[in-house]
């Protein structure tokens, strides 16, 4: 059966397989992981990279299910470059890949890294069209995904958690499900006229920003405690104030480049953490 819709033959086939790779979203939850092994201070080559490759599978399964689920499903997308067979097989064998470095680290590292990193491909599968649905999980699924991408990170280099990465985890959460809310806000005239329950939809555009700065400040002002008081480094709280200018700037811009803005502000704040937690040039 045919993969691609648009075009025949190998190349055309692995194009449409391709184009659900999107490096902006995906990015995040691949460098979560490895920061993850940067908290820990240590760096098994063989599990690190399984750990990467499966959250990178299983990002790569919620961006292929989204868009089934949307053209095929809602009827909301205009355009899908895979068939829905196609759309199947992809899904199989993202599915494949994640479950087998799900099953390596589980026999390398331990159960509990296995139980850590498959709520990932859970959170990824049943994203569209179940935890699409409502406010909180629409929300907090990919901010929740990079967060255990964290967790899981550090716990396979380590096979324990400690307060750090939990921590680190928490933060991320915060922050993201506040770019989150910001991001949805730009589809409320749609996403309200199909009574998808986004919280620009539950609360208003107006209220969904006041949330959206609640969280990211929230998350920010851990940070700095965290970092004055421990265990994060001092220079955490470079990165929360480098994230909270990007954020002043988007709280003046609509919606669309506020989002562009705030998750590009996302990558400067991990980069900060990775260069504070690594070198640890204050402390």
């Amino acid at each position: 059966m045919a993969i691609a819709r648009h075009g025949t033959g190998p190349q055309a086939e692995l194009a449409a397989l391709g184009s659900q790779v999107h490096p902006v979203f995906m990015l995040p939850p691949v460098a979560a992981s490895l920061f993850g092994a940067v908290v820990a201070g240590q760096f098994d080559p063989v599990v690190g990279s399984l750990h990467a490759v499966a959250i990178f599978a299983a990002v790569y399964t919620a961006h292929v299910k989204d868009g089934y689920v949307d053209f095929y499903g809602r009827g909301e997308d205009e355009d899908h470059p895979l068939t829905e067979s196609g759309c199947r097989y992809a899904l199989a064998g993202a599915s494949v890949v994640c479950f087998a470095c799900i099953a390596a680290l589980g026999v390398l590292v331990g159960p509990g890294a296995a139980l850590l990193t498959l709520p990932c491909w859970l959170i990824a599968y049943h994203h569209a069209p179940q935890l699409d649905t409502n406010p909180i999980t629409t929300t907090t699924g990919y901010p929740a995904g990079v967060a255990l991408s964290i967790l899981g990170g550090y716990y396979v280099q380590t096979g324990a958690l400690a307060v750090e990465p939990v921590a680190f985890a928490v933060v991320f959460l915060g922050l993201l499900s506040g770019v989150k809310v910001i991001d949805d806000a730009q589809d409320y005239d749609y996403d309200r006229s199909i009574r998808k329950r986004t919280v620009a939809v539950a609360v208003g555009p107006e209220r969904a920003w006041t949330v959206a700065y609640g969280l990211m400040l929230s998350a920010l002002a851990l940070v700095v405690v965290l970092a004055v008081t421990g265990p994060f480094p001092l220079g955490g709280a470079v990165a929360a104030a480098a994230f909270g200018v990007v954020a002043a700037i988007a709280r003046r811009a609509d919606t669309e480049i506020a989002t562009m803005l705030l998750i590009r502000g996302s990558y400067v704040f991990l980069a900060v953490l990775v260069a504070a937690v690594w070198w640890r040039p204050l402390g």
